[in-house]
Order: structure tokens, then sequence, then C-alpha cells
């Protein structure tokens, strides 16, 4: 869980690469930024959102792998990529199951429950365009044979960056800004409003105030429809 001095060295870095004209690399493997006051004390909100905007526009190929799991701002910060590649078993979303659960649910026992309706896996990614290549772990997962991991990682690597390297920097840079910013969308669909009641008048109103008052209140005892007679008067 990166502090804010980890994205300021990140941001440097990236800054030297695009002087350079290297291309830039990053292996996120992170449940999101560290939450501790000392970070909100030191600006971790802030230097999340310089390296996300400095992302955007670096003028250099980038590539972002999901190694393991990929969370919250923490990950994003370092994931601006042209490019997202995620291990077979690689997780990336907004906020951990846990942490979901705990807002939706009220309770961390239902993290299962949301880390399925968080569609967080690398297939699920991949079929909801925020990651472009997936690339399988040897038979036991990653963790078992590093070595033949990390050459199915460089072949896949080397590729999108020789492909990226094709591409103007204008185009790619303005390619890179849109992807960001379509991610999430969506449509808000008008439709037409509801007829205006007409508004009875003044008179019909006061008639329909009465009657309703004259039912509620019931005739008085004693008191008849009939007018009284005229010696009674």
């Amino acid at each position: 869980m990166p502090h804010h001095e980890g994205y300021r060295k990140a941001m440097r870095l990236m800054e030297l690469a695009e002087r350079f004209r290297l291309p830039v690399v990053t292996f996120v493997d992170v449940p999101g930024a560290h939450p501790g006051p000392e970070s909100e004390e030191r600006g971790i909100a802030e230097a999340i959102a310089r390296s996300i905007g400095l992302m955007t526009r670096l003028r250099t190929p980038i590539v972002a792998v999901i190694t393991g799991e990929g969370g919250s701002g923490g990950a994003l910060a370092i994931a601006v990529g042209d490019v997202v590649i995620a291990l077979e078993n690689a997780v990336y979303s907004v906020i951990s199951p846990e942490g979901c659960a705990s807002i939706l649910w009220r309770t961390p026992d239902q993290a299962a429950t949301a880390a399925v309706a968080m569609r967080m896996t690398a297939g699920d990614q991949l079929a909801l365009g925020v990651v472009d290549l997936v690339v399988d772990e040897p038979h036991d997962g990653a963790q078992a044979d590093p070595a033949e991991a990390a050459r199915r990682l460089r072949s896949a690597i080397v590729g999108q960056l020789g492909a990226l390297e094709r591409q103007p920097i204008d185009s790619l840079v303005e390619a890179r800004y849109r992807r960001y910013r379509q991610l999430g969308a969506y449509t808000v669909v008008s439709q037409p409003a509801p007829p205006t009641p007409e508004r009875p008048g003044l008179g019909e109103r006061l008639r329909v105030f009465l009657g309703s008052g004259r039912g509620a209140l019931g005739q008085l005892p004693g008191r008849t429809d009939e007018p009284p007679a005229r010696e009674d008067v």
C-alpha cells in the first residue's frame, strides 16, 4: 500500500522516461494507497491525482500490467496506460470486496457477494473493456512458476510496445486520454414529461371543500332538511 512518497518517486521516473524517449511499463499489485493519517497529512490524494494526470499526457508509450490485485485509486495512479495487461488470476476493481461489502451490506462478511457483483476478475475486466489482454498463467498459478510467468509476460509486453511505438505520439496521447474519459460512461434516456393535470377553478374547489366538510361533520342532532313551519318561525 504505497505512501505518497512512492507515487511522487514514480512520477519523477516517468518524467525521466519521457525525457529520454523510453517506454514506461508498470507492474500493479496493490489493494490501494496507504490510508493512514500520515498519508492524509502529507497529501496522498493530491499525489494520486497528479500521477493520474501525468500519465494521461505523458508523451511516451505506456503499458500497465496487473500482476495480482489492482484496487482503487492506489492502483489507477500507476495503471493509466495505452495498453492494460492482466495475468489470468489477477483482479482489478475500484474497491476491495471487503470495503464494498462494508459500505453496501454493512458487513465485510458479504465480501464474496460483492466480488461477484463488481465483476473484478481478469476475464470480466476484459469483457468490460478495462483490460486489453489477459495472459495465461502456468498450471498452478504464477506464484508456482515465476520464471515461466515472466517469460509469458515478456512476450506480451514486447509485442504491445512494438505496436505502440509505430503510432504517432500525438495520436497515442489523445487515444489514451479518451480511453479513460470513456470508462464508466452511460447514456441518459429522456422521456416526455407527463401531462400537467388541469387545475380546477376556484368555484369548483370551494364546492368540493364545502361538500367534503358537510359529509365529515354530518347533520347536527335535531336538525332536518325540511324548512321550519311558519308558526315555528
